[in-house]
C-alpha cells in the first residue's frame, strides 16, 4: 500500500523505531504458547499498534479488529488511521485489558 511506505519514510524521517508488515504471535487467555500469528501493518518502538485503512468511512468492524490485534499482540495502545475519506481520519484506541487508561 502507497500510504505504508509513505508513513515508513515518515517515521524514519524523524528517526523513529518502527518495524513495518510484522508477523506477530497471537496468544489465547493467559496462555504462553501461541496460537498463530497475524501481521500488523506497523509496530512503532515496540509499544503502538498502526493499522492503515483506505477506505470512505471507519465504522465499528474496524475499531472491533485493533482491539482484537491490541489483546491479541498483548499491546495497550493502537492508532487506526483512514487514508480513504475527504481528509485524513484517525483514532486512538486503548485496550483496558493490559493496562492502558
Amino acid at each position: 500500500m502507497i500510504y505504508q511506505r509513505a508513513l515508513a519514510l515518515e517515521l524514519c524521517e524523524c528517526g523513529i523505531n518502527f518495524v513495518r508488515e510484522i508477523e506477530q504471535n497471537i496468544f489465547y487467555k493467559d496462555y504462553t504458547e501461541p496460537i498463530g500469528t497475524r501481521r500488523a501493518d506497523f509496530l512503532i518502538e515496540d509499544k503502538i499498534l498502526v493499522e492503515l485503512k483506505a477506505i470512505t468511512e471507519l465504522n465499528d468492524v474496524h475499531l472491533s479488529q485493533i482491539l482484537n490485534y491490541l489483546t491479541a499482540y498483548r499491546l495497550d495502545i493502537g492508532l487506526l488511521i483512514n487514508f480513504g475519506e475527504k481528509s485524513l481520519n484517525f483514532k486512538r484506541v486503548i485496550n483496558s485489558k493490559f493496562g492502558g487508561v
